[in-house]
């Protein structure tokens, strides 16, 4: 697992010089060839260790490493299609032979396929570039530990994964401080549960709000610690009950602070019992329970502040929120809006802007920079483990385009006067590139993937690509209450075209296996997923590039649907990937050096999104989306892409037409307060590259170092 992190994260390999007298190169050869099949090369300083190692230290690595590659680029698995022969047997077979064989298919419950006999095919003419594997050490690990202690953005369930191994399985030194209220709550869960002997001193540091303490109990409980849902508290032992009232009673304000969770808050009082100790014991704790038991009235920040924005008395309104300079800077747009002293609104920004967190000053940074833009839709994606959105007409009213830019302005100096705090970084080279790469703001319901992408980020389709080849794996699941016991499970791989203005073109999927205008075709749809432990299915999709811009369309949005509504974190197995191919034609189905990004599909959804595709301009847009079908709508025979068209659309024209700031927009403010800017890689102290230095996929990187 150590290595599994350092390579998913870094590509790089923990590993130590040998004694071996006599370099073994017939065997560190075979490695190399081996491992460039799925995609990868050694670096010269991984080779210069590997010839320090003996046979038996060489075999060891390579059993430990080929495995680990294979699961990052999906080649772990067997890859069966319905037709075998696929792209050429669905583009050249008849129409009614495809249908005969789907009726077939679906008649025997998903036993019977094609009697097709696979075809020799052509070797693979694709030339993709390698990743390059070079030698790491524990202090990377210790790194991506401290990197994601001190994100101050929400992370995902990998990153978290990952913190817990690190916690429970090597020396660790917990951060001084934790940023991120929901990496506190992880964080001091998995500390607790790893040391017995530790207590309320060790982790009181972390701990200043009622909401705080809330989200420890709540992790405690397995529960989701943003909160966006609501969590089945577990009872707690009596040492666990007094550790977390100490903890709640040494909080500020906490009365006000448990009324935005009353509910919840009367919930943790049936398991913690805060009135069988003395009032002298716990006595803020004790209060607040009283108080939101008896429900007595609590005054709230939030309830004055409305009242004074209710009479209008701004001056009142705002010298309350300057106490809270977060919720003043949430407030900035309303204020402008409707303030009769738009001056007032802006000089008071400007004098608590300082005090604001740097992740909210680069949001309300970019929201200004595009105010008054013209757009017909807001966009909003709401908080939770669920990566939905949804948008809304803006009926929203310009603000002044001068308040617009003091505002810029202002968060600009603020952000660097911030960053000047930090150590100098010298020379640095940033890579224009970045510009296509949103700042990692949200990544707790990011999936698990071959590469970290930020959603809403744009990736170049290489010049060579002529064909996006996507494809599915899954199993059948198990009963769960008889392990034995095969569910039948049929997930459908489709693709969905739009023109420009998202206006609905063709479709391909099991109810299309082939377009009629562009060069796009299914492999087959296979509706039994085969024994749980078996070797599976699969279906692809391909889909030619110039063709669907030579004929009208822009946008391929490949979907992935629970036809048999299983959620896909209900599915022991399964998995979306895709491939960017020279020839169609040539090599196998799946070949592991073709896979530009593959993903685990474990969303508390029925419908994936992971991925859109602009042909016009050549760049993958990272979707990740999840959504559920709405039984309202669905007339088309279940979970497919024809009942979800219109929330499909909706979706992505969100994703698209994001407005979130960029990691070129975020180091060149770096620049300008602690380094010097360069042209070139080879002059550069600090590199900010695709594929050199830290690259926009170190995602751990910039949420805890540069955000």
């Amino acid at each position: 697992m150590l290595n599994e992190i350092v390579l998913r994260r870094r590509n790089k390999l923990t590993i130590s010089n040998g004694e071996a007298t006599q370099p073994n190169i017939p065997f560190i050869s075979t490695m190399l060839k081996n491992i460039e099949n799925l995609g990868y090369t050694f670096s010269a300083d991984v080779i210069d260790v590997l010839k320090t190692l003996p046979e038996k230290s060489l075999e060891d690595f390579y059993l430990e490493l080929v495995p680990m590659l294979k699961n990052m680029v999906g080649a772990n698995v067997v890859y069966h299609p319905m037709y075998p022969n696929f792209p050429k047997s669905v583009m050249e077979e008849k129409e009614a032979i495809l249908y005969l064989n789907a009726i077939i298919h679906y008649i025997s419950g998903g036993v019977l396929c094609p009697n097709e006999t696979k075809e020799e095919r052509l070797p693979l003419f694709d030339n993709p570039e390698m990743k390059v594997l070079s030698v790491g050490n524990m202090s990377d690990l210790q790194d991506v530990f401290a990197l994601l202690c001190a994100s101050k953005t929400s992370i995902s369930g990998t990153d978290k994964a990952d913190i817990q191994w690190i916690m429970e399985n090597t020396t660790f030194i917990m951060p001084d401080d934790i940023p991120l209220k929901e990496n506190v709550a992880l964080v001091c869960k998995i500390y607790l549960n790893t040391y017995k002997s530790a207590n309320t001193n060790d982790i009181q540091k972390y701990f200043h709000t009622a909401t705080d303490v809330l989200r420890l109990i709540t992790a405690m409980s397995d529960g989701d610690i943003s909160l966006a849902t609501n969590t089945r508290f577990r009872n707690f032992k009596r040492s666990e009950r007094r550790m977390l009232l100490e903890l709640l009673d040494h909080c500020s304000n906490i009365e006000e602070d448990m009324l935005r969770y009353k509910n919840r808050w009367l919930r943790v009082g049936e398991k913690l019992h805060p009135m069988e100790y003395s009032p002298l014991q716990y006595p803020h704790a004790y209060l607040a329970f009283q108080k939101l038991r008896d429900g007595e009235k609590i005054e709230t920040f939030g309830g004055k502040v409305n009242k004074a924005m209710d009479a209008e008395n701004y001056e009142a309104a705002l010298a309350l929120l300057k106490k809270r300079p977060g919720e003043l800077a949430r407030k900035l747009d309303y204020l402008l809006r409707t303030a009769k002293i738009p001056n007032m609104v802006v000089n008071t920004f400007k004098d608590i802007a300082g005090d604001v967190s740097t992740p909210v000053l680069l949001q309300v940074k970019e929201h200004f920079a595009h105010r008054n833009e013209e757009n017909e839709n807001r966009v909003f994606f709401p908080k939770g483990n669920l990566s939905r959105c949804h948008s809304i007409k803006n009926t929203l009213p310009e603000i002044e385009e001068s308040y617009c830019n003091a505002i810029v302005s202002i968060c600009e100096n603020a952000l660097i006067e911030a960053y000047r705090k930090k150590d100098f970084m010298g020379k640095v080279y940033l890579s224009p590139e970045f510009k296509n790469y949103l700042v990692p703001f949200s990544q707790r319901s990011a999936s698990k993937s071959l590469k970290t992408i930020v959603r809403g980020s744009r990736l170049p389709i290489s010049e060579d690509i002529n064909t996006l080849r996507a494809f599915i794996w899954w199993t059948n699941t198990t009963d769960k209450n008889n392990d034995w016991d095969d569910y039948r499970v049929d997930i459908d791989l489709s693709a969905a075209i739009f023109d420009e203005n998202w206006n609905y073109m063709e479709h391909i999927s099991y109810t299309n296996l082939r377009s009629r205008k562009y060069q796009a075709c299914h492999s087959g749809d296979i509706t039994n997923g085969g024994p749980v432990n078996g070797d599976g299915v699969s279906e692809f999709l391909d889909v030619d590039i110039d063709s669907v811009v030579k004929y009208g369309a822009r946008y391929v949005v490949y979907q992935v649907y629970s036809f048999t509504n299983q959620t896909f974190k209900d599915l022991p197995h399964a998995m979306f990937g895709w491939m960017g191919r020279e020839s169609a034609g040539s090599g196998e189905i799946y070949e592991p050096k073709t896979v530009e990004q593959k993903m685990d599909l474990t969303a508390n959804s029925t419908i994936a999104i992971p991925v859109i595709f602009d042909c016009v301009n050549r760049e993958i847009i990272w979707c990740d989306m999840n959504q559920t079908l709405d039984s309202v709508r669905c007339n088309h025979f279940g979970n497919n892409l024809e009942s979800n068209l219109s929330g499909v659309a909706a979706t992505c024209y969100g994703v698209v037409n994001i407005r979130k700031p960029n990691l070129y927009d975020l180091i060149s403010l770096h620049i300008k307060a602690r380094g010097i800017p360069v042209d070139t890689k080879e002059e550069a102290d600090v590199i900010f590259d695709v594929n050199d230095g830290i690259t926009p996929f170190d995602t751990e990187v910039f949420m805890g170092e540069y955000l």
